[in-house]
């Protein structure tokens, strides 16, 4: 019987330091080679996704250090 996973938080409902969590773990298993063919692609689309989301977020916060230093 296959083993069931929970469903993954929405990554939009990540913190920063979550999202980079969860991706930090995609990466050990995927280079573990352990995983059926199937898993690791969904392991691998939505390690995509996070890494996009994760630079979005630094993206933001480099805007706001920007808008701070300009500020003074």
């Amino acid at each position: 019987m296959p083993k069931k996973t929970a469903k993954p938080q929405p990554i939009e409902d990540l913190t920063f330091e979550q999202a980079f969590a969860e991706l930090e773990e995609s990466v050990r298993k995927l280079e573990s080679g352990d995983l059926p063919l199937e898993e690791s692609l969904a392991l691998f689309e939505r390690g995509q996704t996070l890494a996009a989301y994760c630079g979005k977020l630094l993206d933001e916060a480099e805007l706001k250090v920007e808008q701070v230093e300009d500020a003074d």
